[in-house]
């Protein structure tokens, strides 16, 4: 019966479900707005587990290795990560500098080792002191940890040095390579889900529905519990997460950091990212002045990924959270579906506007010849970096479920 079966919650929707058995490589979908709620997965653990120690060794070999070297009348200079963070800090671009060891350094090393610390433990059947705590980081922390993206952006610094000087890509590029098929593999074979239930078991519906009251799903475990609508500071007894009916104060916060990253979208473009020097003589360039001259050099398919990446998702993000902040406030119930799936693509590709400023952090290290060439971020690199992650956490703030809520009521109300 259903009742006997583990309760789940979509976290953007809200409708409630029970777990079924599904076969192995299968997706298991809320009904209602599409989103995927399990994944089963056969030997998930022992399978992820191989694939994140793999991610982790490729991981400080991309570290400890430079990703190309650049030659130029006979002076040479190597790029390595913790290379391009130093140049950006030395330069006076600290807040790049530090964006960049974060996105592309700490957290995908953080993530990792979070990984290994669960999954390891949970082969033998045990369970590591903070397991709870430092898994619900792990599930956080993915869309910060962007070695995927960094690794484009050195793809992009390659294809704008290749016919200005000698490169010679070293190890470090190649253990990208296999880091990102790793990582991603590791991602794809484990439901984060799947781990909490073997940590602890998923309340039955049964069980939950006798208590009459509202229920909650925890939007970092999704453990379902009852949760008193007039309820506060209570958490997930699985978990330890805050628990809430709904994020507080969604459509203010996302507001206010929608505003702020429009504002800063201006200066992201009018000012120059990045001054290019050569034998004396300065060139500064705008993102859309760095895709015409990608344009000039035939490179077309990295002018339409940059023009892409750095110009028309930031757009289309910002213009896609007004569309479904006013469809929210106004209670426009029509294609709900819709916009819930414009919101899981806003959520999804806001990370990867960060190329542009990956690209400048590596130019910046490998141009450093003096007089003879030189590559120095600019003030529209911090404002593009800023709009990234503010359009990144306005997606986190808004509330999908204020779209459903709205759908509800509307037929609450409406005459049978």
């Amino acid at each position: 019966m259903a009742t006997d079966r583990p309760a789940l919650i979509c976290e953007e929707c809200d409708t409630l479900t029970a777990v079924r058995r599904v076969p192995s490589g299968v997706t298991a979908q809320c009904s209602v707005c599409g989103n995927v709620l399990y994944r089963e997965r056969q030997d998930s653990v022992r399978r992820a587990l191989a694939l994140t120690l793999a991610a982790f060794i490729l991981l400080l070999i991309a570290h400890a290795f430079p990703f190309m070297t650049f030659t130029m009348e006979g002076n040479s200079t190597s790029g390595t990560i913790f290379g391009s963070v130093m140049a950006l800090w030395h330069d006076g671009y600290w807040e790049l500098a530090i964006v960049v060891l974060t996105m592309a350094s700490l957290m995908p090393f953080i993530r990792l080792a979070l990984g290994l610390w669960v999954l390891v433990p949970l082969t033998m059947g045990r369970v590591a002191p903070g397991t709870f705590e430092l898994f619900g980081l792990y599930s956080r922390f993915q869309a910060w940890a962007m070695i995927e993206v960094y690794l484009i952006g050195v793809l992009v610094a390659y294809t704008k040095l290749v016919d200005l000087a000698s490169i010679n890509l070293g190890p470090a590029m190649w253990a990208f390579g296999g880091l990102i098929v790793c990582a991603a593999a590791a991602d794809n074979v484990l439901d984060p889900r799947a781990v909490w239930w073997r940590l602890a078991p998923q309340n039955k519906l049964g069980a939950l529905t006798a208590t009459g009251q509202p229920l909650v799903g925890c939007h970092v475990c999704g453990q379902v519990v009852p949760l008193p609508v007039d309820a506060h500071h209570v958490h997930c007894p699985r978990c330890h997460a805050a628990l809430h009916h709904r994020k507080p104060d969604p459509l203010a916060r996302t507001w206010a950091l929608l505003i702020a990253a429009a504002l800063l979208y201006i200066p992201a473009n009018v000012l120059p990212v990045m001054t290019v020097t050569s034998f004396g003589k300065g060139q500064p360039d705008t993102i859309l002045s760095g895709v015409i001259e990608l344009i000039h050099a035939d490179m077309w398919p990295i002018a339409a990924l940059v023009f892409f990446a750095s110009i028309t998702v930031p757009v289309l993000k910002i213009l896609g959270l007004v569309l479904l902040l006013v469809a929210a406030q106004r209670g426009w119930v029509a294609r709900a579906r819709d916009q819930t799936r414009l919101y899981r693509v806003i959520e999804q590709v806001g990370r990867w506007s960060m190329i542009d400023i990956f690209m400048i952090s590596i130019l910046a290290v490998l141009v450093n010849l003096g007089e003879i060439a030189q590559i120095e971020p600019g003030p529209g690199a911090i404002a593009f970096a800023s709009v990234v992650i503010l359009t990144m956490l306005a997606a986190h703030s808004f509330e999908p479920r204020i779209i459903w809520d709205n759908r509800r009521r509307n037929h609450a109300t409406s005459p049978a």
